[in-house]
């Protein structure tokens, strides 16, 4: 039977950092970072490699302690300056991508390492977990015994299996092969929530925040630079690089002036900047929209889609599920990329026209 999370627990904190700076021969490697997580929430630390994800999670851990900030489970204080509770008392689960089970134990005792003695309890605990991720029977078996991706599901109810308050987990699906990666993180994913814990996710793969997270924390250089909704944060980006983390982009330069920026694809506006100011505006290649004809009007056509721009085509590619065409623009021999949700190669050479929404464009000052 399903665990189900009360009201109450969600709206309570299980995890609250608060500040957190740690070093590292003089280098900032974590800088002001805070962030909260309920119960049955996932929060995702999303950043590429060495951008300080793996080194906060150490120290939510306890692994690391940090020199500033404090971080409290269930609103006790686990460290700060002073205090420092050790990390196997504060009841947190640990998933890495090397799932370190114990060669030398079986199934059974693998997950039941946690576990204090051995009773009916914990053998009936020890069952319900693996029937929940379909090991059921795999008790006496071995870790080499198993593939990757059962291995990973013993890595989870091991983990699972003293009720840990907060769920730690640190790229523990990279090593997974593509297709059974997205099963694996379901399962995980349901089997986290049915037992009501927080989750703490760490990866440097967008697609697998958007996929399992409730909220994105997405760090740069040691410091989280945006936190919100997967929806919200793929559609608010707040800079160049927050959209580029997440999908291919286009940029187009060009200078404010009187608050409207001249483009190949006419007038945008740009408010609130000085005359001057230079300006990138940011559109995903699948928002591009093309057309063989300059006054043609697609069955998709909207009065936001402004002024359509000539552009040859210099190189076009199957992707599979789309194709990508890269063109030369005619205005100003910049290139730029779109996606085509179909089978459609047109030849090097090709003249077409490009059209933009001005709804799916981000516009940036270039400091």
């Amino acid at each position: 039977m399903e665990k189900m999370v009360s009201e109450e627990a969600l709206g309570s904190l299980r995890l609250e950092v608060t500040s957190l700076y740690h070093q590292f021969d003089g280098v900032d490697v974590v800088n002001n970072v805070s962030l909260s997580v309920r119960p049955g929430q996932v929060t995702c630390l999303l950043g590429p490699s060495g951008c300080g994800k793996t080194t906060t999670l150490r120290i939510i851990a306890g692994v690391e302690r940090q020199q500033k900030g404090k971080i409290l489970l269930d609103g006790t204080l686990v460290s700060d300056s002073k205090t420092h509770l050790e990390p196997d008392k504060r009841r947190v689960g640990l998933i890495f991508q090397d799932f370190a089970l114990f060669p030398h134990l079986n199934i059974e005792e693998n997950v039941g390492f946690g576990l204090e003695g051995r009773n009916s309890k914990n053998s009936s605990r020890i069952s319900q977990l693996l029937s929940r991720v379909g090991l059921d029977g795999f008790q006496k078996k071995y870790p080499h015994q198993l593939s990757g991706g059962e291995q990973q599901r013993i890595a989870l109810v091991r983990a699972l299996a003293p009720r840990p308050r907060l769920m730690l987990m640190d790229e523990p699906f990279s090593g997974l092969d593509l297709r059974l990666r997205d099963d694996i993180r379901d399962m995980t994913l349901n089997l986290l929530r049915e037992e009501g814990t927080a989750v703490l996710l760490v990866t440097h793969d967008p697609d697998e925040a958007m996929r399992m997270a409730d909220e994105i924390a997405l760090m740069r250089n040691g410091s989280i630079v945006q936190k919100g909704a997967p929806y919200n944060i793929y559609n608010a980006p707040r800079d160049k690089a927050a959209a580029a983390f997440f999908s291919d982009i286009n940029v187009i330069k060009g200078i404010s002036n009187n608050s409207l920026t001249e483009t190949p694809f006419g007038q945008f506006l740009t408010p609130g900047l000085k005359n001057g100011q230079a300006v990138e505006i940011v559109i995903r290649p699948q928002h591009l929209k093309m057309d063989f004809d300059r006054n043609g009007k697609g069955p998709n056509a909207t009065a936001q889609d402004g002024v359509p721009a000539k552009a040859i085509v210099s190189e076009s590619r199957f992707m599979g599920s789309q194709s990508l065409v890269e063109f030369k623009m005619e205005a100003d021999s910049s290139y730029l990329n779109a996606t085509v949700p179909a089978v459609f190669l047109p030849k090097k050479g090709t003249v077409l026209w490009l059209s933009m929404r001005r709804d799916r464009c981000f516009v940036f000052p270039i400091s």
